[in-house]
């Protein structure tokens, strides 16, 4: 199996924890549920997961446990829900949690921009954040990705989801697919950028704690 991938064995060899354990954390939230990817292998199904992933989560959780925190509260920790997080972009950007520019254009797209942001905006607004600072995309592509969010999140609200920003011939467009498909285009076309729409929610829900 690639390296980017871990198998469930290894994987309780590795984190030193046992079989009860990484399914409780399962069911708890802990470890998203698409992480457990089933495949076949010489010796039948086996289950994997994707290596880094799994191992930092698993690292937070029992860092967490060791400050005695419960598994409800680690859940809570880790889960890309913002819950009752209500703000507006003024109070983000005072707070520095994205940056001026996403701010500015994320402020332009919307039809009130003093309004409180919902969570697909909020998840929207950390994607396009997290592309400028890259410097995977321009000001000019930060629009064509905040209409493909705009347009298509509610489609994915609830699921784990990614985002992809591609370049073929000098054009550019983006587009939302599921975090366990597969893409091919030809070769003339390049994928500038995927990003994981959980984590970028669950990255901003840890700056806004």
């Amino acid at each position: 199996m690639d390296s980017e991938t871990i198998s469930k064995k290894e994987l309780l060899q590795v984190a030193g924890i046992s079989y009860g354990q990484l399914y409780r954390w399962k069911r708890k939230g802990l470890i998203p549920e698409d992480w457990f990817q089933r495949k076949s292998t010489f010796t039948g199904q086996e289950t994997f997961f994707p290596r880094e992933k799994v191992l930092a989560r698993i690292e937070k959780i029992k860092s967490m446990q060791d400050e005695d925190a419960s598994l409800d509260e680690i859940a809570d920790a880790v889960s890309p829900n913002l819950g009752e997080i209500s703000m507006t972009i003024a109070e983000i950007r005072e707070r520095g949690l994205v940056s001026p520019e996403a701010a500015e254009l994320f402020a332009q797209g919307v039809s009130d921009a003093e309004a409180p942001l919902v969570f697909g905006e909020v998840v929207s607004l950390a994607a396009l954040d997290t592309l400028l600072k890259t410097g995977d995309v321009s000001l000019d592509e930060g629009r064509v990705v905040l209409d493909a969010l705009q347009e298509n999140y509610p489609a994915f609200e609830g699921k784990p989801a990614d985002l992809l920003f591609v370049r073929r011939m000098g054009l550019s467009t983006a587009m939302l697919i599921t975090s366990d498909a597969e893409v091919r285009f030809d070769r003339a076309a390049r994928i500038v950028a995927r990003v994981n729409l959980s984590e970028s929610a669950e990255a901003l829900r840890a700056r806004i704690r």
